[in-house]
């Protein structure tokens, strides 16, 4: 199965009653296993936890740490990129020249790299004078 099906797949999956707004990824870590994940909203909280966030996590409870590939998918008229936090997040498990595919359900795709998606990402090299 694709990245892109499995995407698709765990999108429908998404838990999204507030804005129905499903929004699917999947992820490949250097292993060459495939993580998934999907928004998850709640009453408290019903921006939810995104669709990237799942499936890093997913990727980190599998025993992964490396990304080296995304897709992520929902259903709007443009490709929709990851949340700030989100982009931090795959920034802290892949290299800069790793590619992110966004995806519409029509069929839109727009790949970029983690540098591109985040340009002056935050890294642990800030940090060197604490």
């Amino acid at each position: 199965m694709s990245l892109l099906q499995s995407a698709t797949e765990v999108r429908e999956r998404a838990y999204a009653p507030y804005s129905r707004f499903k929004v699917g990824a999947a992820l490949r870590a250097a292993s060459g296993a495939v993580y998934q994940g999907c928004n998850v909203e709640n009453v408290a909280y019903p921006e939810g936890t995104c669709a990237e966030a799942g499936a890093i996590a997913a990727m980190v409870a599998g025993g992964d740490t490396v990304i080296a590939e995304v897709f992520v998918i929902a259903d709007s008229p443009e490709p929709v990129p990851p949340c700030g936090g989100c982009r931090q997040k795959i920034a802290e498990f892949a290299a800069p020249d790793v590619r992110v595919t966004l995806c519409t359900t029509d069929g839109k795709q727009k790949a970029m790299t983690v540098a591109e998606l985040l340009p002056g990402v935050f890294t642990a090299a800030h940090m060197d004078r604490a």
